[in-house]
């Protein structure tokens, strides 16, 4: 009895141990990080209270920016609005996916980020601007690969008609219309998709698209639009005279989209703390790229000034420390960034770099330069009537250099010029310095696979079909 008695403990207190070194080795998982992309259509950097800008009003997004990273160098590497957007769906340059211009489709092969955080049991909703099929800017884009691994689909390949806006929804051909101002309408549809699925086993990946700021700037709602008065407004030195009252229009009307879509955040943000996920969600706020606005007496995007390629960047985290970060974060990087920070692998066919580490303190600043391109110019800023033309470039913590099909185009000291108002290159006192960026922008693309080509070269080898304007027509 003795005997028995002695072997049962031992047999209990066994058992004991083995339960409890189980339980140390195979602890709870942790539910994977859900993430939410709040993306903005020609949103530059420089359109925001907390950049400084004395016009706009955006309380909500600066008080982000107190709370989160603030990335304050990031930048569009082709500032236009289809090869951004595949550059951050793919972690790839625009001559890897091949998107250099708008209205073309995106390779169903390629592989997405959505497609990854599906394979990884994510969630994954698109709500909004598409732009990335190339079948008609108001066409049906169906189930399947064209949607490029979302799931949930609330969207039109692109529309700025923001009053009377369509999408189509799951996978209904059917057109229907989002309710009055068509940005607000989106925002409450993600608000919606964040309450259902917030206490879902599987995290999510929500991408909500907005297509404002973007023009036509006189369209959004009247409180809004009343807040600003063009002739209060305060221009950029480097708009011109002759066209200082359109730009002040043009202005009003674009801070009456970015107030709009300020209080719009503030809204998603305070869902995603009603449900209690703030702490386990990346949220990432950016643009696809700038808006000129008159600066350097043009509108739009394309051309490398900082109006345009100058893109807002907040990435709020638990694990990141708020404050302004300095790396040139770019499209491309984008993707392996957020799959850095959910600790997801990375795929093969990505080329952009994971900031991740950096941002959470575990690596210092890497490369302190990073490539802006026009590999065609179009649309607005085609060479026939527009003065477009190709070009290379980098963007370094100061500098920005660039190389046109003729040789060294610009060189603008960003610190001491933030409006690029002097053109250095040619400058006897700055021959060295233009040299030593002409030798960096060879070797970065020699290491990018860029020869340079004439833009007209890239779209025969893409098969693309262009207009008398060079430019990809698009059908509505």
């Amino acid at each position: 009895m003795i005997i028995k008695t002695y072997f049962l403990n031992h047999t209990t207190i066994l058992l004991f141990l083995v339960i409890l070194i189980g339980s140390c080795a195979s602890p709870e998982k942790k539910k994977p990080m859900n993430i939410l992309v709040l993306h903005t259509d020609q949103w530059r950097a420089q359109a925001m209270g907390y950049r400084g800008d004395p016009n706009v009003k955006t309380p909500n997004i600066d008080q982000l920016a107190r709370e989160s990273a603030n990335i304050v160098n990031a930048v569009s590497g082709m500032p236009v609005c289809t090869p951004h957007r595949a550059s951050l769906l793919t972690g790839q340059r625009p001559l890897t996916h091949g998107l250099f211009m708008n209205d073309v489709q995106l390779d169903t092969a390629a592989v997405t980020i959505a497609e990854v955080l599906a394979n990884e049991g994510y969630q994954t909703g698109y709500i909004g601007k598409w732009h990335l099929d190339g079948s008609g800017r108001s066409a049906f884009t169906p189930p399947g690969a064209r949607r490029q691994g979302f799931q949930y689909w609330k969207a039109l390949e692109c529309s700025h008609d923001y009053n009377n806006s369509a999408y189509y929804s799951g996978d209904s051909p059917e057109k229907k219309f989002w309710e009055g101002y068509d940005a607000l309408a989106q925002a409450k549809d993600a608000q919606e998709y964040m309450v259902k699925h917030a206490k879902d086993e599987n995290p999510f990946f929500l991408f909500l698209s907005w297509a404002t700021p973007h023009a036509p700037y006189q369209t959004a709602p009247k409180e809004y639009n009343d807040l600003y008065d063009p002739e209060d407004i305060i221009l950029r030195p480097n708009v011109p005279e002759e066209i200082q009252d359109k730009a002040k229009k043009s202005l009003a009307g674009y801070y009456a989209h970015c107030t709009a879509l300020d209080d719009m955040v503030a809204d998603i943000l305070k869902t995603l703390d009603d449900l209690g996920i703030r702490e386990n969600t990346v949220v990432l706020f950016t643009s696809d790229h700038g808006d000129l606005l008159g600066s350097h007496n043009a509108f739009k995007k394309q051309q490398p000034y900082e109006e345009s390629i100058r893109i807002p960047m907040l990435i709020d985290h638990p694990d990141i420390k708020s404050g302004e970060y300095k790396a040139l974060i770019n499209s491309y990087d984008i993707m392996p960034t957020l799959l850095g920070l959910t600790e997801v692998d990375i795929p093969k066919s990505v080329e952009g770099y994971d900031f991740s580490k950096y941002l959470k303190g575990q690596s210092p600043l890497p490369d302190t330069v990073t490539l802006i391109t026009c590999v065609q110019p179009f649309g607005q800023w085609n060479r026939f009537d527009h003065n477009g033309r190709e070009y290379r470039g980098l963007v370094s913590l100061r500098y920005t250099y660039t190389r046109d099909l003729n040789g060294p185009w610009q060189l603008f000291d960003n610190i001491k010029d933030p409006y690029q108002m002097n053109n250095l290159v040619g400058n006897p006192s700055f021959s060295v310095l233009q040299s030593d960026m002409d030798v960096l922008l060879t070797k970065k693309l020699k290491e990018t696979g860029d020869e340079f080509l004439p833009g007209m070269e890239y779209v025969r080898q893409w098969g693309y079909p262009v207009d008398k304007r060079e430019t990809v027509p698009y059908r509505n």
